[in-house]
């Protein structure tokens, strides 16, 4: 099933708030449920839903445009092929971003080009936009000076939690890790970053 992958060189700034969770997770639910019955309509539309905010995730991790539209192609290929596997134990979302962190890596893997992109993640919102106040392009140009100073593991969890606002829960299921060792992940990934701001003169409240 070809998927238009145009989009892809489309530049967003940090993630809007969604709306609310349950209702877009009713939504989703819904949609999963048409697509195990072969509904293209509902493939498109969870396409269109979704298909930045996967997109971005496997560029944080590749950092290569290209080869992350083919992975993401592959992902909701996946999606396609495997609607009727889902259990409904996590969002939809949260099962499709644990799709494509896996095939991420593999792809990563196979290349063995560069490791997760924390640039990516700190030139959201500011750098993008050429009318945005210089202070906040300033704070976004210590932000991914402080980010590169943490792990892959941590950059990874603040991905998560803050860029692609999942749940611990989520991040558990996508990680493939308890929750309680996510909670700590998390805990020691704020706690380091929020030294190296602090280091850099700024607070974690103003960034």
């Amino acid at each position: 099933m070809a998927m238009d992958m145009s989009w892809a060189a489309a530049s967003h700034p940090r993630p809007a708030r969604r709306g609310s969770a349950g209702n877009s997770g009713t939504e989703d639910a819904v949609l999963i449920r048409r697509l195990a019955a072969a509904d293209r309509t509902a493939m498109h539309a969870l396409f269109a839903k979704h298909h930045v905010a996967v997109y971005r995730f496997v560029l944080q991790r590749l950092r290569d445009k290209t080869l992350a539209e083919d992975v993401t192609s592959d992902v909701f290929l996946d999606v396609w092929r495997c609607a009727g596997r889902f259990e409904g134990r996590s969002t939809v979302l949260t099962w499709i971003l644990a799709i494509a962190r896996r095939k991420a890596f593999a792809a990563y893997a196979r290349s063995r080009s560069v490791e997760f992109d924390a640039d990516t993640i700190a030139d959201r919102g500011s750098e993008d936009d050429p009318d945005a106040p210089l202070q906040a392009r300033d704070r976004s140009i210590v932000l991914r000076k402080c980010l590169t100073r943490l792990s892959p593991e941590h950059r990874e969890v603040i991905d998560l939690v803050y860029y692609q606002e999942q749940s611990m829960d989520s991040v558990a299921t996508i990680l493939g890790i308890p929750r309680n060792t996510a909670k700590t992940r998390v805990f020691y990934a704020r706690k380091r970053l929020a030294d190296e701001l602090k280091r850099a003169g700024l607070d974690w409240v103003a960034i």
